[in-house]
């Protein structure tokens, strides 16, 4: 009786199938990646800024400045949580930055701080900014075909 086994023809059609479906799948899963960044990122930004939204609720009800400098929002008085590192630098901290530099979403000192804040309490209105401290593409579509920045979202 004959020893059965499979053809080089066989296998090299296993292989070929194999290597289709890993072709069409693998560009779906490295998106994923990127997919979390964005998500941590915004889910980090959102958190912060309720907090502040928050602090100014109860600030303007007793009189005080509406928003809370960068020493009080990181002390634990404003945002009852760890501010996680950047998602896209693996930096933790906030930094203090100017009013120019809030308003055109600029990175400064990429590896000292993950995160911006600007606050101005004497203008009218007042204002407070904060966002990432990374420039890089986010997953996040802009309405024009491009992405936003992650100092974007």
């Amino acid at each position: 009786m004959g020893k059965r086994a499979f053809t080089l023809v066989e296998l090299l059609v296993v292989v070929v199938m194999l290597s289709i479906l890993a072709a069409i799948a693998v560009p779906r899963f490295s998106s994923a990646t990127d997919d979390a960044r964005s998500a941590s990122t915004q889910s980090t930004l959102a958190g912060v800024r309720s907090a502040i939204a928050t602090y100014r609720m109860n600030a303007v009800i007793s009189g005080e400045d509406p928003f809370p400098d960068v020493n009080v929002l990181t002390g634990g008085t404003v945002v009852k949580f760890d501010i996680p590192p950047n998602p896209y630098t693996g930096v933790s901290g906030v930094q203090s930055v100017s009013s120019s530099q809030a308003q055109n979403r600029s990175v400064v000192g990429e590896s000292s701080a993950g995160w911006n804040y600007f606050v101005d309490n004497t203008a009218t209105p007042p204002v407070a900014i904060f966002y990432s401290n990374c420039d890089e593409a986010s997953a996040v579509e802009n309405g024009s075909g491009g992405v936003l920045g992650a100092n974007e979202l």
